[in-house]
């Protein structure tokens, strides 16, 4: 991205007077889940995601090549660029360090005045300060001017004044913070989370170069972790990148990069062989996961412009099937990045782009620079049109065994599938439904459950992996169209035809509930990739779950404990048994078939009790590049990623 995109004009001077001050820290403190999501993990890895954004800022208005974040050995994190520096002169209005005002106020920063920033990340705006006032304890470094600055702060109280420190031939900010434990259930990062993180933002950021390191480890007596991300082509890596482990139809990477409709636009595209569509979008940097008016606009030109080349082209009359706007979106992977100065977002999760006037902008880039490509590239574009062609007539082949899924429906005259057992409840609300592996389990949990508000569908053996089937198999699958009637949904909208209509699910908590064994772990991943594949708002809307049941029943005379990893069957050995296992009987739980009825109650259907793991979609660029990698047929990928998550994945020896 060239410089002039959004460099801000050279007469602009970054001072004290380019910070605006919009309102105060008040309420940050009192309601942190309003400003950073929640005061779980995601808030908590919040943080870091909104110190890195100020860094990313100075890097897009073009005074920032390197950035780099820290988890030190106490989980503060300390985040590091080579900008210009946060100003430190006085600021006119509110009569002090523009530092301590960009530290303390509530959206007071450079990304409110134009002429400091023409465009910014972070997900509200809310600032370093949010992160400032949920910390307690905060240090910012500024080299600026040839010299050194510091100042401290305590849950957003400055410890003192900013202070000059010693001289410096650098420039840029240090922000080291450490989360409150009054704020937060859990303070510790995950290097994992913030490593895709800073995956995604240099992927998003061609030139930028981030890295993390992780300096726990070092107390564990291993070598600090430490990965650096580098991108010079951008989002044409980004897109080979989540295309990894899928065949490419074609391997020309469609790419678009311009600033000539007022916003720049940047879309990099391919199509592969498999049967959906992967469009990941993004504002600002910002995952718009409910997508908004840029993938509006998107879609629109894709459709109208390959439409007209295969017209003109005469490219159609071999169809015998009339061709739908979803057709020719079937295997394509595109990655769309907006940089919006003054976006609108809306929707549930505040992730939906709103701003009407970037759909046209998107829709007109697309479009002139889609029709140059598919003019220079008249083998490449035949294909695609082969594709869309098969794609339509699967489609014809899908509806009709979506028809037949509608018509089993329980709420349009149909019949429950035979093997579920409902609750008596018809609060939806209030009820779940437990996908359950195999008879013999699904009696267990038949017999355990309560029947006011749990119903059980047990799935015999594992159902398709829709990786690698056309929808219409998947439609014909008897365990999917079981899913379909039992859950009460239905599919397709005058929108999209895939789309999934939630205004008929019958139950709250959709709950994978499988073995913990190597067959139950591929048997949750399969029934996850159909969610993700074909039920994506099922996840968006927080419906689903995945059952946690004890891996172990450790006894010891009259005392009993259920553990539910290695860790604590040891402590059970330590407490119980001196560090001995002679005496101690432990039973190993390899399905969920070998529980009784109460114990399987009590230890994993019970809501006093039991612990379930709600399956989100923070990165879906990243889980569609997991799914596609861990369902396919490459080998490799799959066996490294199980050898790195083994001990999250319950898998067996």
């Amino acid at each position: 991205m060239s410089d002039t995109t959004n460099k801000a004009t050279s007469n602009s001077e970054y001072g004290a007077s380019s910070i605006q001050v919009l309102e105060g820290l008040e309420a940050v403190r009192k309601r942190p889940a309003m400003y950073i999501g929640d005061v779980g993990e995601k808030g908590l890895h919040h943080l870091v995601y909104e110190v890195v954004d100020n860094s990313i800022d100075e890097a897009l208005a073009g005074y920032c090549k390197n950035i780099s974040v820290t988890i030190n050995k106490d989980n503060s994190i300390t985040v590091k660029d080579d900008g210009r520096g946060i100003p430190v002169d006085i600021h006119e209005k509110e009569g002090k360090s523009a530092l301590e005002v960009v530290m303390t106020v509530l959206h007071a920063g450079g990304k409110f005045d134009k002429g400091s920033y023409k465009v910014s990340g972070g997900l509200h705006g809310v600032g370093v300060s949010c992160v400032n006032a949920l910390s307690d304890h905060l240090r910012a470094e500024v080299c600026r001017n040839g010299k050194r600055y510091v100042q401290e702060y305590s849950r957003g109280v400055p410890l003192g004044d900013v202070k000059e420190v010693g001289t410096s031939s650098e420039t840029g900010t240090t922000i080291t913070f450490h989360p409150d434990k009054e704020i937060f259930n859990d303070i510790n990062y995950k290097y994992s989370i913030l490593v895709k993180r800073m995956r995604e933002l240099a992927f998003l950021n061609a030139g930028i170069r981030l890295s993390i390191t992780d300096l726990r480890t070092e107390e564990e007596g291993g070598a600090n972790k430490t990965e650096e991300f580098y991108s010079e082509n951008g989002l044409r890596e980004f897109v080979k990148y989540i295309d990894s482990t899928r065949e490419p139809l074609i391997n020309e990477v469609i790419y678009i990069d311009t600033n000539k409709y007022g916003t720049p636009v940047e879309v990099a595209m391919m199509y592969n062989t498999s049967y959906t569509e992967n469009l990941h979008s993004y504002v600002n940097n910002i995952n718009t996961i409910e997508g908004g008016t840029h993938v509006t606009g998107f879609r629109s030109a894709l459709t109208r412009t390959l439409k007209k080349y295969a017209d003109d082209n005469k490219l159609l009359e071999k169809a015998k099937v009339e061709i739908a706007s979803d057709d020719f979106r079937e295997g394509l992977t595109a990655v769309i990045s907006v940089k919006v100065a003054e976006p609108q977002f809306e929707g549930q999760t505040k992730t939906k782009l709103g701003n009407d006037d970037v759909k046209g902008m998107v829709d007109r880039a697309v479009a002139e620079a889609l029709n140059t490509f598919l003019e220079e590239h008249p083998k490449e574009a035949k294909t695609i049109v082969e594709k869309i062609i098969l794609a339509a007539t699967a489609r014809n082949a899908a509806r009709k065994a979506r028809e037949m899924v509608q018509r089993k429906s329980p709420l349009s005259g149909g019949g429950l599938p035979g093997k579920l057992a409902d609750c008596s409840s018809r609060d939806a609300s209030q009820c779940e439904i437990f996908l359950v592996e195999g008879d013999s389990a699904g009696g267990s949990a038949k017999q355990g459950r309560d029947r006011n508000f749990q119903a059980i569908l047990p799935l015999r053996g594992k159902i398709l992996n829709v990786e690698k089937a056309m929808r219409h198999k998947a439609f014909e699958s008897e365990e999917v169209r079981n899913i379909y009637t039992a859950l009460g949904v239905t599919i397709g909208t005058e929108e999209d035809s895939q789309a999934l209509n939630l205004d008929k699910l019958r139950y709250n908590k959709v709950v994978i509930m499988t073995d913990a064994d190597v067959d139950g772990s591929h048997i949750a991943t399969l029934i996850l990739t159909f969610f993700f594949r074909y039920m994506k708002e099922l996840i968006e809307n927080g419906h689903v779950y995945i059952a946690t049941p004890p891996l172990y029943l450790c006894k010891k005379g009259k005392v009993q404990e259920y553990c539910w990893n290695e860790e604590q069957r040891m402590r059970f050995i330590e407490k119980y048994g001196d560090g001995k296992e002679s005496g101690i009987t432990q039973q190993r739980y390899k399905g969920l078939g070998e529980m009784n009825a109460e114990q399987l109650w009590e230890t994993t259907m019970d809501p006093a009790n039991r612990t379930l793991r709600q399956i989100t979609i923070e990165n879906a660029a990243e889980a569609d590049y997991t799914f596609s990698m861990l369902m396919g047929d490459d080998v490799a990928p799959r066996r490294q990623f199980i050898e790195e998550n083994a001990t999250y994945a319950n898998i067996d020896a």
